[in-house]
């Protein structure tokens, strides 16, 4: 793998909440502000096409940390249980597992094969539906005697109502979720005393909703000129349970955005202002866990892994946030860089973001189960060519997209096909010739061969999926203990030879 022999690296897991591919300057987005990502993308690779597994936060999150499809492991929804996580086998294997900040994991509180979980989740949890569970930022508002920011004290702010979910955020810096995270992964990465490798999850909340960055970040976007929302002149036309779900969002504020059914181009833009300078917010926040790798000494010896779990439509075609399969949304930034990976690289290959997982047990010489869906990027990262034929996304209803009872994407090549299983319509898309996904094909005469052959892919791939996860159940019960326990701390025996003892760290 081209590691180090007798040397596993640590490994760093950085993974926002709903980022769109468009917010890194080093994709290509003239209009960000990212040097410290721009710095790790010049370090390693750059992944192009990289496409989520479910466009909502937990089954996203799920699909990744079991490297199985939604359908396989049955998280469809934020409430619905984990049932494994490959976490415990780094655990296993002699790795101390850490995660900071976000996972999304039902039950919140259980292990799932971490030594160590320090939770903050989302940035507005005052909501009758969402578990009880006092995290740390709840707790660091407690020790201040402070009253936590959520939906119902935002409520408050004078034009609500018309803010897109978009404000400055007035507190203290170090209480702002996407500061409190990251900030509490460099304390730990600059405390750990430990002999063993480290896996260290850290789970940034934002750009999330509501998007609050400081004024500092605020001003920085100042007089920038910024793209335009995709138009929802469409809106009409789009398949009926997109229809519901905009209608949704215009009858709730979830996450604290009153969505808006012509929002002004002046609202769009402060919108988007706020939502970019949230993600630069983030980027200074992992300039400082890289430097806190440097200044520990073990930098080029962890591999360090950037994304999402999904992204966001920001309005466009008409769309608040998440929920559907548009490019906004399944198209998430993907960077990774440290020992094995070839620097400087831009890979242009169809990849899926589940597909993390296995690449992380390669990296740390843990053999993968057969029966993960998920395929290993290592030697996309080596620079050799081996890429997937197509990516596929699905989500079934919940508590916002109720119109369907399973809505699954598949994208081969340039084309895409979104396909709703209780209706007739649907979506299909070139998208070398329509970037935006304004010109819908489905009913096209011309391109109906087409769209029978995608379909059948769906119905090919669900069925071999079927046969390829036959031991997940069984793998399940075996991680049972693991999900609720952590696992114990490794000691001699535990870990390989060629780990690292405390006199690698300065």
């Amino acid at each position: 793998m081209g590691l180090n022999k007798g040397k596993r690296p640590n490994i760093v897991f950085i993974i926002t909440d709903q980022q769109r591919y468009d917010t890194i300057r080093a994709n290509g987005f003239d209009h960000m502000i990212t040097p410290n990502l721009d710095r790790l993308a010049a370090r390693g690779a750059r992944f192009e096409k990289m496409y989520i597994t479910s466009p909502s936060c937990a089954p996203s999150r799920a699909s990744l940390f079991t490297g199985t499809y939604p359908h396989t492991n049955g998280v469809f929804r934020n409430d619905e249980e984990w049932s494994y996580c490959w976490v415990k086998d780094l655990a296993e294997a002699g790795y101390r597992t850490v995660n900071v900040g976000k996972m999304h994991t039902w039950p919140v509180e259980g292990a799932f094969g971490f030594h160590e979980r320090h939770v903050t989740e989302n940035k507005d949890r005052d909501h009758p539906s969402l578990p009880f569970y006092l995290d740390n930022w709840d707790k660091a508002y407690f020790a201040r005697g402070k009253e936590k920011p959520s939906r119902v004290t935002q409520r408050g702010r004078q034009g609500y109502e018309n803010l897109l979910g978009a404000w400055v955020w007035e507190d203290e810096e170090i209480l702002h979720p996407d500061v409190l995270v990251p900030q509490m992964a460099k304390w730990w990465i600059e405390r750990y005393p430990g002999e063993e490798p480290f896996f260290l999850q850290i789970g940034i909340p934002g750009p999330h909703p509501p998007y609050d960055p400081t004024q500092e970040y605020l001003d920085k976007y100042e007089g920038r000129a910024l793209p335009p929302p995709i138009p929802a002149d469409d809106i009409g036309e789009q398949p009926k349970a997109y229809q519901m779900l905009r209608q949704h969002h215009l009858d709730d504020d979830a996450d604290g955005i009153v969505h808006l059914t012509h929002p002004s181009p002046e609202q769009a833009d402060r919108q988007r202002r706020h939502y970019y300078a949230n993600v630069t917010m983030i980027d200074d926040q992992v300039g400082e866990i890289l430097d806190a790798l440097e200044a520990r000494g073990v930098l080029d010896e962890t591999v360090v892994i950037f994304t999402s779990d999904h992204g966001d439509c920001l309005t466009d075609h008409g769309h608040s946030q998440k929920w559907n399969m548009y490019e906004s949304t399944v198209h998430v930034p993907a960077i990774a860089a440290g020992p094995g990976v070839v620097p400087g690289q831009r890979i242009d290959a169809l990849v899926s973001l589940f597909d993390f997982g296995p690449t992380i047990l390669e990296m740390a010489e843990v053999d993968l189960p057969e029966w993960m869906e998920a395929r290993s990027l290592t030697p996309l990262m080596r620079g050799e060519a081996e890429q997937r034929p197509r990516v596929f996304c699905e989500h079934s209803n919940d508590a916002l997209l109720e119109g369907t009872r399973m809505v699954t994407m598949v994208r081969e090549g340039d084309l895409k096909l979104v396909h709703f299983v209780d209706a007739d319509e649907g979506q299909l898309f070139d998208l070398a010739a329509d970037p935006q996904e304004l010109d819908n094909l489905w009913d096209d005469p011309a391109h109906a061969g087409t769209k029978a052959r995608l379909i059948d892919e769906i119905l090919r791939w669900r069925t071999e999926s079927a046969l390829k996860t036959q031991g997940y159940p069984l793998a399940c019960i075996r991680g049972a203990m693991a999900m609720m326990s952590p696992p114990g701390r490794p000691g001699k025996g535990q870990h390989r030879e060629g780990s690292r003892g405390p006199k690698a760290w300065k």
